[in-house]
């Protein structure tokens, strides 16, 4: 995908969600890098469920060391890997108590200084905590990258610095919530939603895994799509 088709696309996503924000609930730093913690290999949906619980009788670093390990589990075990997310919980909590004064760092080199804590959720608190432009790449956006081709790479790396170098710099702020809800609701792993897809005219490889269908090269932000229902 050219960069005149790139800045069509995401005109078109923020057209659509002028103000994206992450499916995960929080109220502060604290309570998104916990839930993003949990959210590995884990759907955002069971980790409200786990949260909604959990933040109503600890949402600080004190109140879940005090849980300790066992009592933490009891509100996280309907999450995959509950054990190792618990145990990496109640240690973030002692750094966050030991180094920072109970507040989530706002580095990347302090928060992936966190068990449990790697580049991608790093990118996420930065992102959506502290409103930094970065774009944390998973699955959904790796995917959506490479088919589209806005941004093709064979890593996540690889992704992420083809996403920051072709993504204009006014769309890098929403990006990574544009490209994962594209890919969770439309680009789907098996069966993508071409048909649906606001982008389907400007992707590289729409319609691949259907049988064509008539495709618009119009490039112009009015795609007829953004006039049918969700």
């Amino acid at each position: 995908m050219n960069s005149r088709r790139i800045t069509t696309a995401f005109k078109r996503l923020q057209k659509q969600r002028p103000d994206p924000t992450t499916e995960l609930n929080y109220r502060s730093a604290f309570e998104l890098l916990i839930s993003v913690i949990l959210s590995a290999q884990a759907t955002d949906l069971s980790v409200n469920r786990a949260t909604e619980k959990l933040y109503a009788v600890a949402n600080t670093p004190q109140a879940i060391k005090s849980l300790g390990v066992t009592g933490l589990k009891r509100y996280i075990r309907t999450i995959g890997l509950f054990n190792t997310k618990a145990a990496n919980i109640i240690k973030t909590c002692d750094i966050l108590l030991a180094r920072h004064a109970g507040e989530v760092p706002r580095t990347r080199d302090e928060l992936e200084a966190l068990p449990g804590v790697g580049r991608k959720t790093a990118n996420v608190i930065l992102n959506t905590a502290f409103g930094q432009p970065t774009i944390a790449v998973d699955t959904h956006i790796f995917r959506v990258a490479n088919r589209t081709g806005i941004a093709p790479g064979k890593d996540v790396i690889a992704v992420e610095t083809a996403l920051l170098q072709s993504v204009p710099e006014r769309f890098r702020q929403n990006a990574h919530h544009w490209l994962i809800l594209l890919g969770r609701y439309t680009c789907t792993a098996r069966k993508p939603k071409c048909d649906q897809c606001l982008l389907n005219d400007l992707c590289d490889t729409a319609f691949t895994w259907h049988a064509p269908t008539n495709r618009s090269s119009s490039e112009d932000s009015d795609h007829p799509l953004f006039s049918k229902p969700k």
